[in-house]
């Protein structure tokens, strides 16, 4: 079971390594050129600028996958749920993208498949109830 928080927890910083930077040159520059897009890559979305793409990146994606990796490598009882929360937002995310402006990239899918695991494997550590307890001082189900 411990290889379970340990993959969730990898794939969990992959996620925010990737999100963070991504987020802040979005916000940086909320047209996209700052990152190689255009407003017009929007077009088909209800959103005018990178604003939202690039708060969602940074705060969702990114600080709380990091939050989510601390989490799962200290095997702490919240894990399993943070990953299951943040493995559906993470697939979300991607297939909202894809509706609004197609596959665009290889790291679309790649995501999309990081989603899936991190909620199977949120969802298997839920389901096992094996963490360790920070409020306790002990460990419950180890």
């Amino acid at each position: 079971m411990k290889k379970f928080y340990y993959i969730l927890g990898s794939l969990q910083m992959i996620t925010a390594i990737g999100a963070i930077p991504a987020g802040i040159g979005y916000l940086k520059d909320t047209t996209g050129e700052g990152m190689g897009a255009s407003i017009e890559l929007l077009s088909n979305s209800p959103l005018k600028s990178f604003l939202l793409p690039g708060l969602f990146l940074l705060f969702i994606n990114g600080l709380a996958n990091l939050y989510g990796a601390y989490l799962s490598f200290t095997r702490h009882k919240f894990a399993g749920y943070t990953g299951l929360v943040l493995g559906v937002l993470l697939s979300m995310w991607i297939i909202i993208q894809v509706a609004w402006i197609s596959v665009s990239s290889v790291l679309q899918p790649l995501f999309l498949l990081i989603g899936l695991i991190n909620t199977y494997l949120g969802w298997r550590i839920v389901k096992t109830g094996q963490s360790k307890s920070h409020l306790n001082g002990g460990s419950e189900k180890v």
